[in-house]
């Protein structure tokens, strides 16, 4: 029996000439990388966040989108200069280019329609947002321009009210001119609010602020209706219910220098309620005895307005004011008046409002030395210096004419007669017509009487001779005998 011959089993044989059953397993490769798809790329960075650079797994890229975007809107809303603005419409474009060119330079592309999508829809979104937020930005700045020219601060104040942040991102540059009309507007207020204080209180330093302010924002262009407004505002209220803060306040609108602007205004305002406010203000200071400035509104309504229709009131207001005037200042001086050298009797005034110097007995206002005075008829004196023709002052009195000397014997010792002149009472005097402040005659009077009595009565001291001169004994009728002259014309 024949077998075959036996063949052992050979080793298979390497599929690859260098390969030996004894080398190392190979290392394992690289996944590649996914397919990108340029229209996608380049519409996720058209959000302005990057999302094209994270589509291609481009982290630091995202970064730096992101970034720029921040820094570049941040400067457009702060600062409202449209150079950011077009630097940001260049940052956007250049993120597309960008995007396109990086994701058209990858050797592996693929359409896809989900990426596509959402970029798309994002990026849509983001200009949509940026064109809705500056159109209704367009529309709130045309309210607050149309409420401006108006005169309608409040209602430019509300529809500047209107802007947030999303505006300022998407329209800095259209919402700002608003911002300077709701700051002009709130100055405004406050200088509504001192207007009004100064109508309240009649004080010109307010109305001095008030008026400065408005000259401020007036000359900020845009702004001369809302500057009307306030200024007819503060106009409408004069006169106030106080003559006198209304005198204060068209003076000083008077007396303000032509701006040739809206605020030249309040001179017509002023022309039509001064002249009824001076009167009333004199009136009322008249009766609060301020007689001096009574006099000076009248006289500036003559001044000021001579064809006005109260410029008859305004004389008479002047006339009284200067009586109570000079009636005040002799008053003054009659109180002050201690003797024939002080007070009227030294510095004599004129009262135009006392009685005339006329024939007959005229009143007179007694003043100095009374020991004799005193002793008139009391239909010739008066304590009232509105009521006295004259102001007679009378000095100490003096010795007269010698009426008669008598020898008397002294009770004590016969050895010592004495010889005694009586004389008449002599009276100094300074006479002066009230109405008009000149001195009259006389400028003395003598009163006689009794002389040579019986018995003459004396003090008697050691270093007397005797009892010297004496006056003569006066009565009642010879004193009225003597001033008679005097108060009768």
């Amino acid at each position: 029996m024949t077998y075959p011959a036996y063949d052992p089993p050979r080793p298979p044989t390497p599929a690859h000439p260098s390969a030996s059953p004894v080398d190392p397993p190979a290392s394992p490769v690289d996944p590649p990388a996914s397919p990108v798809d340029p229209p996608a790329v380049a519409l996720g960075n058209a959000t302005l966040l990057g999302i094209g650079y994270l589509l291609l797994r481009q982290w630091r890229l995202a970064a730096i989108a992101v970034l720029g975007t921040a820094v570049l809107l941040d400067l457009t809303a702060s600062t409202a200069e449209t150079r950011y603005e077009i630097l940001l419409l260049l940052w956007w474009a250049a993120g597309i280019t960008h995007g396109w060119y990086l994701a058209r330079r990858r050797p592996e592309q693929a359409a896809r329609r989900g990426q596509r999508a959402g970029t798309l829809a994002l990026a849509l979104a983001v200009v949509l947002s940026a064109v809705l937020l500056r159109t209704d930005a367009y529309g709130i700045e045309n309210r607050v321009t149309e409420a401006r020219e108006g005169g309608d601060c409040e209602a430019a104040a509300a529809a500047q009210g209107e802007v947030w942040w999303g505006h300022r991102l998407a329209g800095a540059t259209v919402v700002e001119p608003g911002d300077a009309v709701a700051e002009a507007c709130h100055r405004l207020d406050g200088a509504a609010v001192t207007l009004a204080r100064a109508a309240r209180r009649g004080s010109t330093e307010d109305l001095g602020r008030g008026f400065g302010t408005l000259a401020g924002v007036l000359d900020e262009p845009g702004n001369e209706q809302t500057v009307r407004t306030v200024l007819d505002t503060f106009l409408d209220g004069l006169p106030t219910d106080n003559s006198c803060d209304t005198a204060a306040l068209t003076a000083w609108l008077r007396d303000r220098g032509p701006t040739h602007d809206v605020l030249d205004r309040s001179a017509g305002t002023a022309a039509r309620t001064e002249p009824a406010a001076l009167v009333g203000c004199g009136d009322h200071l008249m009766t609060e005895d301020a007689w001096q400035q009574a006099r000076t509104h009248y006289q500036r309504l003559l001044d000021s307005y001579p064809d006005d229709a109260r410029t008859d009131e305004a004389r008479d207001g002047v006339r009284a004011a200067t009586l109570a005037i000079e009636l005040d200042h002799v008053r003054g001086l009659v109180e002050n008046t201690y003797g024939a050298d002080s007070g009227y009797c030294s510095q004599p005034a004129k009262y135009s409002g006392a009685p005339p110097y006329r024939n007959g007995t005229n009143r007179a206002l007694f003043l100095g030395d009374s020991e004799y005075t005193d002793k008139l008829p009391g239909s010739w004196r008066t304590g009232d210096p509105a009521k006295a023709a004259l102001v007679v002052c009378a000095d100490a009195a003096e010795h007269g004419a010698a009426v008669e000397t008598c020898a008397y014997e002294n009770d004590k010792s016969k050895y010592l007669p004495h010889r005694v002149t009586f004389h008449k009472v002599k009276i100094p005097l300074k006479v002066y017509e009230l109405r008009t402040g000149k001195r009259l005659d006389p400028r003395s009077v003598q009163i006689g009487g009794g002389s040579c009595p019986s018995v003459l009565r004396y003090e008697y001291y050691l270093h007397d001779l005797g009892p010297g001169d004496q006056f003569v004994s006066t009565s009642k009728s010879g004193v009225r005998d003597a001033f008679r002259p005097v108060v009768e014309r």
